[in-house]
């Protein structure tokens, strides 16, 4: 779905000009770090369109699709047969989800027209059982009874605390729930917070934590998040620009669910340090909470499993 999605952008800011592209590039990354929630549509109008969806829909798209690539690891015999993304703009949770799973029914529920409009049109060749529908992001929002998948990616963030709440308790209706948000320490204590909400809903988590217990880690002492890698396409350096052929975003999520599914044991919380001779693991643990784990030669298999483990990986 990567390429998919990177030709399905290619020539969208084509007639926009670059200076217009750029601010409102500026102005949604403002509403994006979570620094101003509101009650109404962030996307505004085709240029604000446009210009999300050329910078941030492939970041996003990566971003999704860890987060359920690391649920679906827990529930490997299960595949939704119905898909809700909640604020879901242009569909890059979409698009993660239909590169994670086949033969589900997508409907991406968002209160801004033009995002849906283009949404629509980028996924019309590739993601044609999708319904694009407009909504009220906030209370009185519902999903519709039996559905199996809700994703809320980057949403959380852009709404006051009120409707925050209401759409994770319409997402907890859902028998899986994936959140992200941006992997600052803000977009973790929503994500946190947002976890407390679910399992007190009944769900349990399956990842990235091992456990449904309270989170080990103090806030504002450090915060949970993990790392995708975005490549960066010439569309992507029209709209903000940078030198390297690729980005990471960094990025806070949850996964909860009424299915039966078993979180890993541990999961490494941050990028494992290589030494000589020893790898370095830090991981949040089911019943230690967080503790770091030094793996060594002599360790045998796990070592060389060490040397390949990356940040966001199961350990067991």
């Amino acid at each position: 779905m990567h390429e998919e999605l990177r030709a399905a952008l290619a020539g969208l800011l084509d007639g926009l000009p670059p200076k217009q592209a750029a601010q409102a590039v500026d102005r949604l990354i403002a509403n994006y770090r979570g620094r101003t929630p509101t009650d109404a549509p962030v996307l505004r109008d085709r240029a604000d369109v446009a210009a999300y969806a050329a910078y941030r829909m492939p970041a996003t798209f990566e971003a999704v699709r860890a987060a359920l690539n690391a649920f679906a690891a827990r529930v490997p015999d299960w595949s939704p047969a119905t898909h809700v993304d909640i604020g879901g703009g242009t569909g890059a949770a979409t698009w993660a989800t239909a590169a994670t799973w086949e033969g589900h029914h997508s409907t991406v529920l968002d209160w801004a027209q033009p995002a849906l409009d283009l949404g629509q049109e980028l996924a019309a060749k590739t993601l044609p059982d999708t319904t694009w529908q407009r909504q009220t992001i906030g209370e009185g929002l519902t999903v519709p009874a039996g559905t199996d998948l809700v994703t809320v990616s980057y949403v959380l963030g852009e709404l006051r605390p009120e409707d925050r709440h209401a759409v994770v308790a319409a997402a907890a209706a859902a028998k899986a729930v994936v959140l992200i948000e941006p992997g600052t320490p803000d977009g973790y204590l929503r994500i946190r917070e947002a976890r407390t909400q679910l399992t007190e809903a009944g769900l349990r988590i399956v990842a990235p934590c091992p456990h449904s217990d309270t989170c080990p880690i103090v806030p504002g002492e450090d915060w949970c998040h993990f790392s995708a890698r975005v490549s960066r396409s010439s569309l992507h350096r029209q709209v903000k620009g940078g030198s390297l052929p690729y980005e990471d975003e960094k990025f806070s999520y949850v996964a909860a669910t009424t299915l039966d599914a078993i979180p890993a044991p541990a999961r490494i919380v941050r990028k494992p340090q290589l030494r000589k001779g020893q790898v370095l693991l830090d991981l949040c643990t089911t019943d230690e909470g967080l503790q770091r784990t030094t793996v060594t030669k002599r360790h045998g298999t796990d070592y060389r499993k060490a040397r390949d483990a990356s940040w966001g990986d199961d350990w067991s």
